[in-house]
């Protein structure tokens, strides 16, 4: 039998539907599965600006692969077409933080996990990961980094500026350096001593220091 005689047999009449009661239990446990994707993404979001908006999107995104997964698996023809579709779809929006990538991948899977009937292993799959994500995500380094930009007016106030932050520190490191005439500007990454960051003022107020400025980073760095 040919591709063509299946089709014009009645192969399509005896595909089996997929029930009320399964449809119903896939789109609750997706809605469920993705509140609680949607909420480990809230207690793991470290970003500047947190958009609810995405977290929304994982909520939808949960059911409607779900949707699209079981309509799939109930008839060959709708497949076909699902998959032409699907191919010209382009997204547009940027990913600004790489983690996001993962949660999206997630809600995807999960959707088509619950759509293919192993729901247990949607469900304990996506407690593992979340709890994964919640203690390395929020994990928290012992010293928290720094980053202090000093503007001094010549090499010797550089010295002398680097041996005083050396001493109320307990990791200096220059991130960069930039040299102009009768300036010289340095981008340090610092790990304090203690919360005391009454230095700063002491910099600032040396012979030749123009400027000290204290930033925390948040940034991806080596511990």
């Amino acid at each position: 039998m040919s591709f063509n005689d299946i089709f014009k047999s009645n192969f399509l009449e005896n595909v089996t539907s997929v029930s009320i009661l399964d449809m119903a239990i896939a789109i609750v446990l997706a809605f469920g599965l993705g509140m609680f994707i949607f909420l480990v993404y809230k207690k793991t979001y470290s970003g500047v600006m947190y958009s609810s908006s995405f977290g929304t999107t994982l909520v939808a995104l949960t059911m409607i692969t779900t949707v699209v997964i079981l309509a799939v698996t109930s008839n060959v023809v709708l497949s076909l077409g699902m998959v032409g579709a699907l191919s010209i779809v382009r997204f547009r929006t940027a990913i600004k933080e790489p983690l996001d990538i993962a949660f999206l991948f997630w809600s995807i899977a999960v959707g088509i996990v619950l759509a293919a009937g192993m729901i247990p292993l949607a469900v304990i799959g996506s407690v593992v990961i979340g709890v994964i994500l919640l203690v390395f995500v929020n994990r928290k380094a012992s010293k928290n980094p720094y980053i202090v930009v000093l503007q001094c007016e010549n090499y010797e106030t550089e010295k002398k500026a680097l041996a005083e932050l050396t001493n109320h520190t307990e990791r200096c490191v220059v991130k960069s350096k930039t040299a102009r005439k009768e300036q010289v500007e340095l981008n340090l990454e610092v790990r304090l001593k203690d919360e005391n960051t009454d230095f700063v003022n002491a910099l600032a107020n040396m012979q030749g220091v123009q400027s000290a400025v204290l930033v925390s980073y948040n940034g991806d760095y080596m511990g």
